[in-house]
């Protein structure tokens, strides 16, 4: 367990707090070109900061505090203009680094506007995604992570805005074992009330394993029946620090990008990938399909129905920011308590200064950074689990949907 000083240190975002200084030096997802090609000026939250994320007549994008400092009217109805955006309520035009350009009520030899400047960070477009930086200059190299520039596939993105802290996400995918249960026994649990046969094969854990690597923490299981050698032991999957889950085998990869709007707010993308059909075109980002991932029915109870159902049931039941210091780990969650170490450790290294983990600032190593992936990886039939043995019946590798955390 931790203490609930150490909870809120892991848990807080905000500007000023150890977490948040963390996580100012990655980028984050935070809309989609789709979303921004419907209206040009949005409103978007990250780490506790409101802002208005646009892109100007000419292509340009910008992202700057949502309050204008003249009256406090919100920008995110500004007017998107050549090298800006304007205020909707006086005119006051700021730049992409938010410097005031114009006051338009000022006397044209006031010097006004050159005391004036509105909180602005970077912006730019990768893989249909507008990603936003918000730590301190220079900036680093947005990481080209394969899926966001390969090609060769085509991509849809799921989103849904969760009412509960980041962390208990990335805890999740540090934790092998809930495959067992939360995918495995209450999946069969679930259709038994519906009066169908049960379709998860449940295999227990006979080790689980995880290493740090360069990008992050890679997470290794060995199942029952599985060799040594198998991927999921040898390869495993890997988790990019400190907020993405790469899941799925190479045929149909996939992302699951975790982005803190605020404490107790996550906005959670869904990267799927699919090999591009022979002889298609090159899919354009601005077309990449968007989907919502519900997880609530409209009678309350939250989705448990689907795979990506049960992991939210999971996150948003410990409550809005779990109560760790309430909790009592057993040798199983020796990857929850790595990655709060590892937590723990990078912010240590941004108070002294030190770049933390996964950062990156060389253009050599930011060309395509490809992601080790399992050959082979569990279905997922319908939202359910299915067995991924090598006689698998062609109807339901034809059905395949995703797969397992």
């Amino acid at each position: 367990m931790l203490t609930r000083e150490a909870n809120l240190r892991l848990a807080q975002v905000g500007p000023g707090t150890p977490g948040g200084n963390l996580l100012r030096r990655y980028w984050y997802p935070v809309a989609t070109e789709a979303e921004l090609q419907q209206e040009p000026v949005l409103a978007v939250k990250l780490l506790g900061e409101n802002l208005a994320l646009y892109r100007s007549p000419n292509g340009e994008l910008g992202l700057v505090a949502e309050r204008c400092p003249h009256r406090g009217a919100s920008m995110v109805y500004g007017i998107p203009e050549e090298g800006g955006l304007r205020c909707p309520y006086h005119g006051w035009k700021f730049s992409d680094e938010g410097t005031c350009l114009e006051q338009p009520a000022e006397p044209e030899d006031s010097t006004f506007k050159h005391r004036v400047r509105i909180p602005a960070y970077p912006v730019q477009s990768m893989g249909g995604l507008i990603w936003a930086y918000l730590g301190p200059a220079p900036a680093p190299l947005l990481p080209k992570f394969d899926l966001f520039v390969r090609e060769d596939i085509t991509r849809e993105i799921g989103i849904t805005v969760l009412p509960c802290n980041w962390v208990q996400m990335m805890e999740n995918s540090l934790d092998p074992v809930h495959l067992e249960y939360l995918h495995g026994m209450l999946t069969n649990y679930t259709l038994k009330k519906e009066g169908k046969p049960p379709s998860a094969v449940v295999k227990h854990h006979l080790k689980i394993g995880f290493d740090v690597w360069e990008h992050g923490i890679s997470k290794r299981r060995l199942l029952e029946g599985q060799p040594e050698d198998s991927d999921d032991w040898t390869r495993g999957h890997p988790i990019l620090f400190p907020n993405i889950l790469a899941v799925g085998d190479e045929s149909c990869p996939e992302f699951q990008i975790r982005v803190p709007m605020d404490d107790t707010t996550t906005r959670y993308y869904w990267y799927n990938t699919h090999p591009l059909a022979p002889g298609a075109e090159v899919q354009k980002t601005s077309d990449i399909p968007i989907w919502e991932n519900p997880y609530q029915h409209e009678n309350g109870r939250l989705v448990v129905e689907t795979v990506n159902g049960q992991d939210m049931m999971a996150f948003l039941t410990q409550g809005a920011i779990s109560l760790r210091e309430a909790e009592r780990l057993g040798t199983s969650d020796k990857g929850v308590i790595l990655f709060r170490s590892v937590m723990f450790e990078q912010m240590e290294k941004v108070a002294r200064g030190e770049d933390p983990l996964g950062v990156i600032r060389d253009p050599a190593k930011d060309v395509m950074i490809s992601i080790p992936r399992e050959n082979k990886a569990h279905y997922v039939v319908g939202g359910f689990i299915a067995a991924d043995d090598e006689n698998m019946p062609a109807a339901i590798k034809k059905e395949f949907t995703g797969t397992i955390r």
